[in-house]
């Protein structure tokens, strides 16, 4: 995998440390080393590139950590035999970076797609930390019993033939990148957004991703996904800006109702005419509203 640096409104220089025994994980460390901490969690099949904008709106004030999750981004892409592609696995890995970077005090948590479910599951345990929220386009409770899961998902999920089509010919990160927004993206952000999955082997965790959805018991992520549910409404008392693309076909009203429900208080923005990439479709609403809100509600 070659990704020749800088990308699109991604002037960033990542860096890298062994989150476990020869593993590597990217990540973006900027902003001032004593600013609020912002930390993004990305999900499937997008990186980091996905919070360039926020953190371009952001980091001359606020410290935006932002990891690619191991297998995804800039990230190493290690096989099933060195890594288990499960959720908690990525929860500890997010531990294990803001504790290698030494932040061990109150935080932003800015999340979509899985970063919602790393996010809120790094949350069982330090959600005396997480501060203040910014949610986009993702979950952090069992799927709705009103929300049938794509068929699309269910082939990628439970189906030989759908991992074929993820690992082989890229199929999940190709198609989201057009069917993720309402606004065509330029050819080199979607070209972007696709090249750390160029192969088979570089695949392998946009495919495990999709077998991670945790539908019932016996899913591995079930357990946590339960338990996030539960402890969602207790974030209530927080501040919360919600930003959602209510054309995205998973995250859908159904899901934006899941966290207004349960986060009675947010400040909602959401969007007719935008996709799951929502922060594609309205970064130039998005990006100065985040950053006011920010500054509202300081730490």
């Amino acid at each position: 995998m070659t990704i020749r640096l800088p990308l699109p409104d991604y002037p960033f220089t990542p860096q890298r440390f062994d989150v476990r025994p020869g593993i590597e994980m990217s990540f973006l460390d900027e902003g001032p080393r004593d600013g609020e901490v912002v930390v993004m969690l990305h999900g499937n099949p997008s990186w980091s590139f996905y919070w360039r904008k926020l953190v371009l709106g952001l980091s001359d004030r606020y410290r935006c950590i932002v990891p690619d999750h191991i297998g995804m981004g800039l990230s190493d892409k290690p096989d099933d035999a060195r890594y288990r592609y499960t959720l908690q696995s990525r929860v500890d890995d997010v531990e294990a970076l803001l504790e290698h970077l030494g932040i061990t005090g109150d935080v932003t948590l800015a999340v979509h797609d899985w970063g919602g479910g790393i996010g809120f599951g790094w949350g069982l345990k330090h959600s005396a930390r997480i501060r203040r929220l910014v949610i986009t386009n993702t979950g952090a409770f069992p799927l709705p019993a009103s929300k049938p899961l794509p068929k699309s998902l269910v082939l990628g999920r439970d189906l030989a033939l759908g991992t074929l089509l993820i690992r082989g010919f890229n199929a999940f990160s190709s198609i989201a990148s057009f069917v993720g927004v309402e606004r065509k993206m330029p050819a080199e952000v979607r070209r972007a957004y696709v090249a750390p999955y160029d192969n088979w082997a570089n695949r392998i965790a946009t495919s495990r991703f999709v077998q991670d959805i945790p539908l019932g018991e016996g899913d591995a992520a079930w357990p946590l996904v339960q338990a996030m549910g539960r402890k969602l409404p207790e974030y209530a008392d927080r501040p919360a800006f919600i930003a959602w693309g209510l054309r995205d076909f998973v995250f859908d009203k159904h899901f934006l109702k899941g966290f207004t429900d349960a986060l009675p208080r947010a400040q909602v923005r959401a969007f007719e005419d935008a996709g799951h990439y929502v922060l594609e479709d309205k970064a130039e609403v998005l990006v100065p509203e985040i950053r006011a809100f920010l500054d509202a509600n300081p730490l």
